[in-house]
């Protein structure tokens, strides 16, 4: 046990330790709020501080703005007044023309006003001569009057007996030459009406080519399109038929057939596949079947267009269908269906000029290269396998032999056969329908251009009317009228001995004086 005295010191240690320890408790309490009384003014301080700074950029900010508007509406303004300056510029040029337009207007009126008096000068002095001419017509007469002894009605009858033995002499001739003659108006008479037939019909047409190109978006595409060890190509080209040429050309992809109804196909379908990114065997296999149908489709479709714009009715729908085909055929470059087109209204037209049935005429027109839809099937010609065709789906005897003998191979039956191969000859010699005729057509162009520019005196040349008509322009102060008349008839001359043309060319040569001055 402790002692008293023990007890006692232990007291008043432990009564000095919690007195200390109060002490130090109030002390870090008061240590604690001069801490957070001072951290607390400075955040005061600090956020005070920042508002001035905010302030400050505040302002600074609003003036620049201000000064920004401020400049935009400087230049507004100095755009404004640009433009009014413009404006007023213009208004002044206007002025200005206005004022030498009048002016020009008040010389003119002096210049009219000199030509009328000149012209009423030059009128009296024609009606004085005029006067004195007759004056003399009637001396002469006189004179001729008492040389001969001779009446008026006795001079004019021996004229016209001496005019009468003459005629007589010569109405064998006459004979002859009108029996020539109206040989020759047969023949312009049908020429004239193929020539009718075929400026009231101007047909387009179109080339095309064993290829396609299909755009592809970027390079990697072209691996897409091959394929795993190539099974996508040769899976798109079996079920197509055509030959897919991908080579180093940038962008495109080649589609390449004979056909030209497979490579369409292919060609779409093949934009398909790459719209719509997948491509493997059995979505190629679905586009394709899908593609078909709608080729089918649009074939039906061109052949319905065709008869209608030709305005045939009651074909079969097999027919129907091999002219929308003939869309995709060409012959020489030309589009077979556009020809039939063609040739079904000149045949129509030469057919309504004869008083023919125009409309038998354009159903043997439009059907006579049907065999040209279905020659790849069949053995044969396409006159022939036209020619089956149409007796297979009941068309009438004229178009089965229009189709049979167009090109001449049969004997010819019926005035249809003939229309339409003359059709057939205007739609394919037409400048431009073929490429062989068009390079032929130019090249005479160009001839009949170089043979008259090689005229001395001659500035330009120019052949119009397919041909049929040159105009030439000359150089009005290096020749005169008469050496522009001799030009004229030396170019006519050249034609005749270069060149070999069917029909007439007409040459016209163009003389132009221009006289020019500046008034200042």
């Amino acid at each position: 046990m402790f002692e008293p005295n023990q007890l006692i010191f232990l007291a008043v240690v432990c009564v000095l330790v919690a007195g200390l320890t109060f002490t130090v408790t109030k002390l870090i309490d008061y240590l604690r709020r001069k801490d957070a009384e001072s951290e607390a003014k400075r955040i005061v301080e600090q956020a005070q501080r920042e508002a001035e700074d905010l302030k400050r950029r505040t302002e600074l900010e609003l003036k620049e703005r201000d000064l920004q508007e401020r400049a935009a509406r400087e230049a507004e303004f100095q755009k404004i007044r640009e433009e009014l300056h413009q404006r007023e510029r213009a208004l002044e040029k206007r002025e200005d023309a206005v004022e030498e337009q009048a002016a020009q207007l008040r010389r003119q009126e002096q210049i009219v006003e000199t030509t009328q008096r000149r012209l009423t000068e030059r009128l009296e002095e024609v009606n004085r001569r005029k006067e004195e001419l007759q004056k003399l017509l009637d001396l002469q007469r006189q004179v001729l009057h008492e040389v001969s002894g001779l009446s008026r009605e006795e001079a004019t009858k021996r004229l016209l007996e001496l005019l009468e033995s003459q005629l007589q002499q010569e109405v064998g001739a006459l004979v002859l030459k009108y029996e020539q003659k109206l040989h020759e108006m047969c023949q312009q008479k049908s020429r004239d009406i193929l020539l009718t037939a075929i400026q009231r019909y101007a047909a387009a047409h179109t080339a095309e080519t064993t290829t396609s190109t299909v755009d592809i978006p970027n390079d990697e595409m072209k691996g897409r399109i091959i394929g795993r060890e190539g099974r996508n190509i040769r899976t798109f080209e079996k079920l197509t038929g055509v030959d897919v040429i991908i080579d180093d050309t940038p962008g495109v992809v080649i589609v390449s057939a004979f056909d030209a109804v497979r490579r369409e196909i292919a060609r779409i379908a093949l934009n398909k596949l790459i719209a719509d990114g997948r491509i493997h065997p059995s979505r190629i296999e679905e586009v394709v079947a899908e593609t078909q149908q709608e080729m089918d489709e649009f074939i039906r479709q061109m052949g319905q267009a065709a008869c209608q714009e030709v305005d045939i009715r009651g074909l079969h729908e097999r027919l129907i269908y091999m002219l929308g085909r003939l869309h995709f055929r060409t012959s020489y470059s030309q589009n077979v269906l556009r020809h039939s087109i063609e040739v079904a209204f000149l045949a129509g037209m030469i057919a309504d000029e004869l008083g023919l049935d125009g409309a038998l005429a354009r159903r043997c027109g439009l059907l006579h290269d049907i065999g040209k839809a279905a020659d790849h099937e069949a053995e044969g010609g396409h006159p022939k396998i036209g020619a089956d065709l149409l007796r297979r789906y009941g068309e009438p005897p004229e178009v089965i032999h229009a189709a049979a003998a167009h090109h001449e191979d049969l004997r010819v039956e019926n005035p249809y056969t003939v229309i339409v191969a003359a059709a057939d000859a205007c739609s394919a010699s037409r400048p431009g329908a073929r490429r062989e005729t068009l390079e032929r057509y130019i090249k005479r162009m160009e001839e009949l251009e170089s043979i008259a520019s090689s005229f001395p005196g001659v500035e330009q040349a120019y052949a119009i009317q397919a041909g049929r008509e040159l105009r030439v322009m000359v150089n009005a102060k290096e020749t005169t009228d008469e050496i522009a008349a001799k030009i004229c008839r030396d170019i006519a001359r050249a034609f005749e001995e270069r060149l070999n043309y069917p029909g007439e060319i007409k040459v016209t040569v163009l003389r132009e004086t221009r006289c020019t001055e500046i008034a200042r």
